[in-house]
């Protein structure tokens, strides 16, 4: 039963009275995300474009008669955090989350929401498990997936640098892995071949290692499966060595703290990430709001605005916060956001393209291409 009705039963059954038009309580909808730690930058643009979305929606009306009420979580992109989390929304009576970022914390914390009937939208967890094998229905993504993410980066390698020797390293992590394995099955697939294949350990400070067999082996590109910190810190060492390595990773690097670690080293990498959403027509009022207020409307602030978007409109069709409706509605339905009209195929996954080529230069990301 929603939050709204199980409250309003409540009040009935303490007054033993039906008051005509009682006035229905809030709509409570989460967003969860590392709101603190390494990746706390992230868990900010999710939580904006959340708030944002909220504010605009109540603001025309809210949805079926209720304002929404935002209610943001730390899950510190953990998955114990994110199971505690998922388990206090739940507690809270949240319909909907925008959630979680950091693929354990999704993976966890969608156990609870199919348990407890709650809907979540992930703006940004690109595993292809996270959909493939989701624990059951109201499981959803507003992002491209890995592999065909890896897919983009291997396919821009074979074709931009068909003479460059070629290395693809990663953290040993599941997200790192996966993206270099994609990346090197698609590059091998367009014709090129690696010429060395590493692990490293995330955390690591000193990749003079990795640095020495790059330079001794004439690397040109390098792919880095891994997390912005230790990607900056490789970056900066390379050029420290004097090497012109051009460095090529996932969306973990879209991170201003890749930047603000590698500094000026970051400068020609290659990124890949979902299509600038600030570009889209449909978007301009809402870009244009969040300028006007000081943030910047990029990386997660968009598809996290447009997942408060799906539910609402997904919601309004039901005619209902009720999970089965809302969630046949989003099944079958199309919905108008600002990263564009999207529907959801049988797995939870959108139907815009995945990922673009990005470049990091002066500290800022522009686009690069296809």
């Amino acid at each position: 039963m929603p939050a709204s009705a199980r409250l309003a039963a409540c009040i009935v059954a303490t007054l033993g009275i039906f008051t005509v038009g009682l006035a229905r309580a809030d709509t409570i909808i989460g967003v969860a995300g590392p709101m603190s730690g390494g990746f706390a930058t992230l868990g900010k643009e999710m939580q904006d474009g959340a708030a944002q979305a909220v504010a605009d929606i109540n603001a025309a009306g809210g949805v079926n008669g209720t304002r929404l009420a935002l209610q943001a979580m730390d899950d510190k992109c953990d998955p114990k955090t994110a199971d505690a989390v998922a388990n206090q929304l739940a507690g809270k009576g949240a319909v909907m989350v925008v959630g979680h970022l950091c693929l354990g914390a999704s993976l966890a914390a969608a156990t609870v929401y199919v348990a407890n009937h709650i809907i979540e939208i992930s703006p940004g967890t690109t595993w292809p498990d996270y959909t493939d094998k989701r624990p059951g229905a109201g499981i959803y993504r507003l992002a491209g997936r890995d592999d065909q993410q890896g897919v983009v980066a291997g396919e821009a390698i074979a074709k931009r640098f068909p003479n460059k020797a070629v290395a693809v390293i990663d953290d040993r992590s599941a997200y790192g892995k996966a993206m270099a394995d994609a990346t090197r099955r698609a590059m091998n697939a367009a014709g090129k071949r690696e010429a060395f294949t590493e692990e490293y350990d995330p955390g690591t400070t000193d990749f003079t290692d990795l640095v020495d067999r790059l330079q001794a082996a004439n690397i040109g590109v390098v792919y880095i499966g891994g997390y912005a910190t230790d990607a900056g810190l490789i970056a900066r060492q390379i050029r420290a060595a004097g090497l012109d390595t051009v460095i090529v990773g996932p969306d973990s690097l879209v991170s201003k703290d890749y930047s603000d670690t590698a500094g000026s080293a970051a400068d020609g990498t290659l990124v890949t990430f979902t299509p600038d959403a600030r570009k889209n027509p449909g978007a301009a009022a809402v870009v244009a709001a969040f300028r006007a207020r000081g943030v910047e409307p990029e990386g997660y602030v968009l598809p996290s605005y447009a997942a408060v978007q799906v539910w609402a409109q997904a919601a309004k069709a039901a005619g209902w916060d009720d999970f089965d409706a809302v969630v046949k509605a989003m099944d079958s339905g199309r919905f108008s956001t600002v990263i564009g009209d999207v529907a959801f195929d049988a797995n939870g996954d959108m139907s815009l393209p995945g990922f673009v080529l990005y470049e990091w230069r002066g500290g800022r990301l522009g686009y690069a291409g296809s």
